[in-house]
């Protein structure tokens, strides 16, 4: 009865903008709709229910966590020891070590859910106990109403409204029965640090908003609905700073790679500028190789916390150096011994002459002019052909992209020799093509008019998600000792900033055919004895399904 009353309600608008023709796109006609009329019976983004954009940015939801080779796990692997009777935010003493105060309205007596930080511990704890394959797929922006979206429409049916749900691969994929699910919060430590790049000094420490989490008005769980939305934002009605800022990428990834929490677009240093060692780090001590790979530029903040450090995560150049083992700004005299594989975007995004001061002042005084992500020269001096350590497969005009990436994965295998693959579309930022709902590349308009256009080359020329993860897989698995490997779908925030539901869905896809890829490597190679799966996300957005039905259903239905 409600989907029909909604049916009726929206019949005029939805008529007026969807053409009802054989072959018709209805998902991507919904968004086009939503976007150009501003309402939508499907759904809405942000805290304004009557219109469907009124927030574009992150939220302080928590977040799905999915784990595989960790149940019945002992030593710190098992997700049920960080989470329900154990999660630390039932113990005031752990929440004042972890936040180094303790936060408002943030300790909860019934707390079912873990902290992200919990993820480096289990991801240690797996190292420790030997297994020596640890993957941690981050899913880059995907909350829970992301993810269902996306399994809603792949499976044609609403078939869950709480708990795991079902519709995707790494939903339904049971890992020998080894999988666990849970939900962490993603709170930072504080939002509004300040930073001097040259200097890499923090000005501020403790910035102008502290973090916590408020479970009284967030909920419990993934699927809550908040008591106030607006808290969700960090912010009150009138626009003003809340209780509790929301995070960022570069402090949730730093949590879940390092184990500390610190602010908003730190890459791997504190709350006070302090270095971290990540987990990364301490596998490759231990003579893990390491792989990082995303469908962003390889120096967003994702990868980034991979390995680098920095107290800021606009310090692209910078970033790749530490990524790359080259000196940089942060280690200048002693490098870091850099990644085994890196595979990711940032191809084709040049400098323009007028935003050299806007570069300088993100990037610091050593800024090149040239491609934004990774330095010309650096880029250079990483290859074999120049005296460096890796073999560079680079977007190559007229040439198929896993063709190309394949022929460097072989040379590398045969050589023993470390990769860096370099892709993506120069015109939009370097990121890889973006992927709709139905598997094609062809966006419409989000948040602004603006919308992506690529020519074929774009497409036949770029590796996909899967490829990059393939390849490294097929790089770093050849290291008896093992390897630690993380792997970004990062269109997912990209496509959920645009508030677009057909391009969130399309990523979250792309995002989902990778983690099979990693699946079937296990099954084929090794087994959940020796290795660890961590799919999850870094933060939320603001996605609210309405009338999920929408989602799936033919435009002819949604006229009549």
């Amino acid at each position: 009865m409600k989907h029909q009353f909604a049916c009726a309600v929206w019949a005029t608008i939805l008529v007026s903008t969807i053409q009802v023709a054989s072959g018709a796109d209805p998902l991507r006609e919904l968004q086009l709709s939503a976007a150009t009329s501003g309402q939508s019976p499907a759904a809405h983004w942000g805290p304004n229910p009557a219109k469907y954009i009124s927030w574009s940015s992150h939220s302080l939801r928590l977040i799905p966590v999915y784990t595989f080779g960790t149940a019945g796990m002992p030593g710190g692997i098992d997700l049920n020891q960080y989470q329900g009777e154990n999660s630390l935010y039932r113990n005031t003493a752990e929440v004042i070590r972890l936040y180094e105060r303790l936060p408002s309205n943030t300790i909860n007596t019934t707390a079912p859910y873990l902290d992200q930080t919990n993820l480096a511990a289990i991801q240690r704890a797996a190292i420790r106990a030997g297994k020596k394959h640890v993957i941690l797929f981050v899913f880059d922006g995907m909350d829970w109403h992301t993810t269902r979206a996306a399994a809603i429409y792949r499976k044609g049916e609403v078939a869950y409204s709480e708990g795991r749900g079902t519709g995707l691969h790494f939903l339904d994929y049971t890992a020998n029965g080894t999988t666990q699910f849970g939900a962490m919060v993603t709170a930072p430590h504080n939002d509004g640090t300040r930073v001097e790049v040259n200097l890499q000094r923090v000005i501020n420490p403790g910035g102008t908003q502290l973090g916590g989490y408020n479970a009284a008005i967030a909920g419990e769980f993934p699927w809550s609905v908040a008591k106030d939305p607006w808290y969700m934002i960090g912010k009150v009605p009138s626009d003003q700073p809340g209780e509790h800022p929301y995070p960022d990428s570069a402090a949730t990834a730093t949590a879940m790679c390092s184990g500390t929490k610190t602010y908003n677009e730190a890459i791997n240093v504190d709350s006070r500028g302090v270095f971290l060692p990540t987990v990364a780090h301490e596998a490759q001590h231990l003579g893990y190789s390491i792989g990082v790979v995303t469908s962003v530029p390889i120096s967003h903040a994702t990868p980034a916390c991979a390995y680098a450090h920095n107290v800021s995560r606009d310090d692209y150049q910078d970033i790749s150096r530490d990524l790359l083992g080259l000196p940089s700004r942060t280690h200048p005299r002693e490098p870091l011994p850099g990644v085994d594989v890196l595979i990711g975007g940032g191809c084709g995004d040049q400098f323009k002459p007028e935003d050299l001061a806007k570069h300088r002042k993100q990037q610091g005084e050593n800024f090149e002019p040239g491609n934004l992500w990774v330095a010309d020269s650096d880029l250079f001096a990483s290859a074999v052909e120049n005296g460096g350590r890796y073999v560079v497969a680079q977007r190559t005009a007229g040439t198929i992209g896993r063709e190309v990436l394949q022929k460097g994965v072989d040379r590398a295998v045969a050589e023993n020799r470390r990769l860096l693959g370099y892709f993506g579309v120069g015109a939009y930022s370097g990121h890889l093509p973006f992927r709709t709902a139905d598997g094609n590349y062809d966006p419409v308009r989000g948040k602004t008019e603006k919308m992506e256009k690529y020519e074929p080359a774009d497409i036949t020329e770029n590796p996909t998600l899967a490829d990059m993860t393939r390849a490294a897989l097929d790089v770093v698995s050849r290291n008896p000792k093992g390897f630690w490997l993380m792997v970004e779908s990062g269109d997912v925030d990209w496509a959920n900033h645009d508030n677009n539901i057909d391009n969130s869905i399309g990523a979250v896809n792309s995002g989902d055919a990778a983690v099979k890829i990693i699946t079937d490597w296990v099954e084929a190679n090794s087994n959940w004895n020796e290795s660890l799966v961590i799919v999850t996300a870094d933060h939320g957005h603001m996605l609210n399904l309405v009338n999920p039905e929408f989602l799936f259903e033919s435009t002819q239905t949604v006229t009549k």
